[in-house]
Parts: C-alpha cells; sequence; structure tokens
C-alpha cells in the first residue's frame, strides 16, 4: 500500500478505536519544526478537554494564549503583546474570530478578553512514523533517532505493512514502538519506550559531511512547542482534502477518497482530467468537519459560535 492511502486507513482505524485528536503532517521540531514532520500525531484527551471542546473547533494561535490578555477586567489590545502592532492586530483580529478574545471599544479605543480561561485539555502525545514498505525505508532510521533525541511527544511509534523482521528492529532505536497494520488490524510487534519530554532534549538541525548541526531544547521550550503541536492538531485534524469533481471517487470510512476505478484509496491532489479513469461530475457531497465531529470528542460547533470559512486561516507558517 502506498503510503498516503495507508496513513488514511490508519488514521480512521485510530479514530474509531480511540478517543484522541489525530492530525497528519505535523511539524515535529522546536528551533526547526519543519525539518521533521511527524507523519500522524495522536493527542489524547487531558483532564479539561471538554473546556477546550466549548472555546472553539479552531486552533488558538500560541501568541493570542501567551499574551496578557485573560478572562477579568478587559485590556487595551495593543499593551497586551510583546510584539510590532501589526502582528498584534493580526492575532487580535484572529483570536476573535475564532471566538478565543471578545472586544469592546471605550472612549474609541479597543480592548479585548478572553471568553474562557485557557484549559490543561491534552495529555500524552504519540508520534507515528508511517512506511508501509520497510523494503524502502529511505532515511528511517535518522528520522526516529531525531525524535528519541528531542523526546517531543510522549511515545514514538513505526507503523507498516511490511512483515517486520528481527533486522528490522535493529536498524531503529530501541524506544520506538513497532506496528503491523494490515486491513482492520494493529499487531503490536514491540511495545513504545516513554521518552523524557519533561528534560531538556538534542535537536538534529542539520547534517554535513562529517558534521552535525545540533542545539539544546530546553524542558520550557519543549513544553510550548507541545501545546503549539497540539493546538495545531485540534484544528487541523486529519482529513486535510477537498475531493474531486469525478464520478469515480467515493467517500467511505467517514470521508476517506476511494476510487473505483484505480479501485484503491487515492490522493485526491493527483485527480484530475489527465487521469485516463476522469468521469467528470461534482464532487461528492460530503462535510469532513461534520464526519469529524460525529465520529470524535472534537466539536465542530461550540456553543453555537460560527465557523470560519476554509481558506481563511493565516497561522500556518512553519508548522
Amino acid at each position: 500500500m502506498r503510503e498516503f492511502p495507508f496513513e488514511l486507513a490508519l488514521c480512521a482505524h485510530l479514530e474509531a478505536t480511540t478517543d484522541d485528536i489525530l492530525a497528519r503532517q505535523i511539524g515535529g521540531g522546536v528551533h526547526a519544526p519543519s525539518n521533521r514532520i511527524i507523519d500522524v500525531l495522536c493527542v489524547e484527551p487531558g483532564p479539561a478537554f471538554d473546556a477546550r471542546t466549548r472555546v472553539t473547533s479552531e486552533r488558538i494561535p500560541d501568541a493570542a494564549i501567551e499574551s496578557d490578555v485573560g478572562v477579568g477586567q478587559a485590556r487595551y489590545w495593543r499593551n497586551a503583546f510583546n510584539t510590532s502592532p501589526e502582528y498584534a492586530r493580526q492575532i487580535v483580529d484572529r483570536a476573535v474570530e475564532i471566538g478565543f478574545f471578545e472586544r469592546e471599544r471605550r472612549n474609541g479605543r479597543e480592548y479585548v478578553r478572553q471568553v474562557a480561561r485557557y484549559p490543561d485539555w491534552f495529555g500524552r502525545l504519540v508520534g507515528i512514523e508511517n512506511k508501509p514498505d520497510l523494503g524502502d525505508p529511505g532515511d528511517l532510521e535518522t528520522q526516529l533517532r531525531k525524535d528519541v533525541s528531542l523526546g517531543l511527544v510522549d511515545e514514538v511509534v513505526l507503523a507498516t505493512e511490511s512483515y517486520v523482521t528481527r533486522a528490522h528492529l535493529n536498524r531503529i532505536p530501541d524506544e520506538v514502538g513497532v506496528w503491523r497494520f494490515e486491513g482492520e488490524e494493529i499487531e503490536v510487534i514491540r511495545e513504545p519506550t516513554s521518552l523524557q519530554t519533561e528534560a531538556a532534549g538534542t535537536e538534529l538541525i542539520e547534517q554535513h559531511a562529517g558534521k552535525t548541526d545540533v542545539r539544546v531544547v530546553t524542558a520550557s521550550e519543549k513544553a510550548r512547542q507541545r501545546r503549539r503541536m497540539a493546538e495545531r492538531a485540534y484544528g487541523k485534524g486529519w482529513r486535510t482534502y477537498d475531493f474531486p469533481a469525478c464520478a469515480e471517487i467515493e467517500p467511505r470510512h467517514g470521508g476517506i477518497p476511494y476510487c473505483h476505478w484505480k479501485g484503491r484509496i487515492v490522493n485526491p491532489i493527483h485527480c484530475d482530467p489527465k487521469c485516463p479513469g476522469h468521469d467528470r461530475a461534482e464532487p461528492p457531497d460530503i462535510d469532513l468537519d461534520s464526519e469529524r465531529d460525529s465520529r470524535t470528542p472534537w466539536v465542530a460547533d461550540p456553543a453555537g459560535r460560527k465557523r470560519r470559512q476554509s481558506g481563511l486561516d493565516v497561522f500556518r507558517t512553519g508548522e
């Protein structure tokens, strides 16, 4: 199975068998987030998860969470941020748009407050590296060693469809768990070891011939990035695609794009009129947010708040 279909099938299975918040393609670094992309991030709900669902269905910008805007007395928006007025303006507008801030005007000046205190809503983070075919591992060992040495997630798991041999296990760090996922079952080949997320870690930044650049990441830096990752996962989910305008495509298992002509799950970005099986039609009538809402603890429209229209999220750079 190719990696994209494998990834979607695994997400659908985990969604059906756990209460985790799942997302695909999440930045898994601190000083260089884009240097390590986690295929699937599983966010376990924490003690105040229900409070998080009542705030907004969207990702809350980190700058809004860390600002001096609180739930008590409203503050003049500019004094609540230690950044440029232009960026502060963007943060305020976004936080108001998604329902995390509310604003009022006094004597011609704008004041803001949080609608609710930011909750302690997530627990453990599990990062999954998907490699359906271990016969073509690529740079798998290096990727997994990055995760282990940094310790940003609580556990790291390798998911594959291949038969796993002892030689395969010997080539990856002992701390990494191994799952064999085939059909609708997960066979646990090796349990993962919990990583030291509350201690400092080492992040591999860049590799050259005979030289490796690394940076130490403090426990506080890791805690902040974990919150950013959890928020990104909460707002993003794993259904990050649109269905193509083709009669051969059918949504299955809560929104997985299945192509009847190819007889398998497909990546919609590769579907276009150049495909020999293309049959022009209206895209399938499916609301992916509604599918997520009905199948997970995530709430699409908390307390009747209006969700933003697709495409308005500008806080995606570097993740």
